[in-house]
């Protein structure tokens, strides 16, 4: 907890905490929990996509690695623990086991993975993805750091990834339950948008006559906010949206937006984008406006590895809690992991359910649990091996 906080301090911006990918806060992060890794015994290495790596050559050479960790970057305005705890708790888990002599089949590696949150190339998942080798093409040229490919791991390298985070929701705090064990992880497309109109004189072109860019991006927004409250399990949110020329007394000719589509299944998901498309259409015909309608990055329901979650579930048993499994609405790491190897997550109660925010809070007891709980978990996985 001590941990979280000293990293907290490290920020892009003084007023709040920000840490972007690649960013010079990110490097602090990077060199401040290396040193924790390094106490921990660990060796410490920064890849291409600056993914932080510290690595346990627990077993003879050759033998596979698990991989244990979340990620140190930051939306805008955070809160402390979205991501970074899952990084801290893993170290602590690793350094109690080492401490303990324990001998394991594998070798672990603890990562905090760059980018999770997709700030500042409005794509998540880079420092995992590039781990994993699935970035594609348009992700590499969106990139300014090319050496990021180099992160690639082989494949067949991994028997798994485990992941401990804040729940960002309120199912625990309601169940009065330290700990849950993920189910699976929504998919999630995220789209640009733009409506282009004509900017004109506020004082001299009637209303009738307008065309008028912003409005018809205002349509689309209470639209999506509309269609996803008509569609159970479905989730849409405009998180950002810009305009120009950007004058007071000029009617905007451009209004740009973000799109984020979210459902455990994704047929519901695919056929929300088509449907908020289609609608997307004929607001900008209705108000003569033009329409782009540009994919960023879409993402599969991935669902949690059963044999990984059971191990999780005994784990949370044998330290006296109540088992209880959900799903989560947020994107992780574990995600882009699962194209590689079989995954599962580990939720922390979380006061509120608050998240990408400044008041994230967590229980030291219930974080003492996950550590516990995580410790557990790679015995339990060591005995099966």
């Amino acid at each position: 907890m001590q941990r979280c906080d000293a990293l907290a301090t490290i920020s892009e911006d003084p007023n709040r905490l920000t840490r972007t990918f690649a960013s010079a806060a990110m490097r602090r992060a990077n060199k401040l929990v290396g040193s924790w890794m390094r106490a921990a015994g660990l060796e410490v290495r920064v890849d291409g996509a600056f993914n932080l790596l510290g690595r346990w050559n627990a077993a003879q050479r050759g033998a596979k690695t698990f991989l244990l960790g979340s990620h140190l970057d930051t939306v805008r305005d955070a809160g402390k623990y979205d991501g970074p705890l899952g990084v801290l708790a893993a170290i602590a888990a690793v350094q109690s086991l080492r401490e303990r002599g324990v001998k394991l089949p594998f070798n672990l590696e603890v990562v905090g993975f760059s980018d999770e949150e997709g700030v500042r190339y409005q794509t998540t998942y880079l420092g995992s993805r590039a781990l994993a080798g699935t970035l594609t093409a348009a992700d590499l040229a969106r990139i300014q750091e090319k050496q990021i490919g180099k992160a690639r791991r082989p494949r067949g390298e991994f028997l798994g990834y485990a992941e401990v985070h804040i729940e960002q929701g309120p199912v625990l705090e309601e169940n009065h339950l330290p700990v849950g064990v993920v189910t699976a992880i929504a998919g999630q497309n995220r789209l640009r948008v733009i409506f282009f109109g004509v900017a004109g004189h506020a004082g001299t072109v009637p209303m009738n006559l307008r065309r008028d860019a912003l409005t018809g991006a205002a349509e689309f927004i209470l639209t999506v906010e509309s269609f996803a409250k008509q569609h159970p399990g479905l989730l849409a949110t405009v998180g950002l949206i810009s305009t120009a020329p950007g004058a007071s007394n000029v009617i905007p000719g451009h209004a740009a937006l973000t799109l984020d589509v979210r459902d455990q299944s994704d047929a519901r998901r695919l056929a929300a984008v088509a449907s908020l498309h289609a609608k997307a259409k004929v607001i900008a015909k209705r108000r003569g406006l033009k329409l782009s309608w540009t994919p960023v990055q879409q993402t599969s329901a991935v669902p949690c590895d059963k044999n990984l979650a059971q191990i999780f579930s005994k784990c949370v048993a044998q330290r006296g809690h109540e088992i209880l499994k959900l799903p989560s609405g947020a994107g992780h790491d574990a995600a882009a992991l699962s194209a590689i190897c079989p995954v599962a997550m580990l939720f922390v109660r979380c006061k509120g359910g608050v998240s990408h925010h400044p008041a994230e809070s967590v229980k030291a007891a219930d974080v003492r649990v996950a550590v516990e709980v995580l410790a557990d978990f790679i015995l339990s996985l060591a005995k099966r091996q």
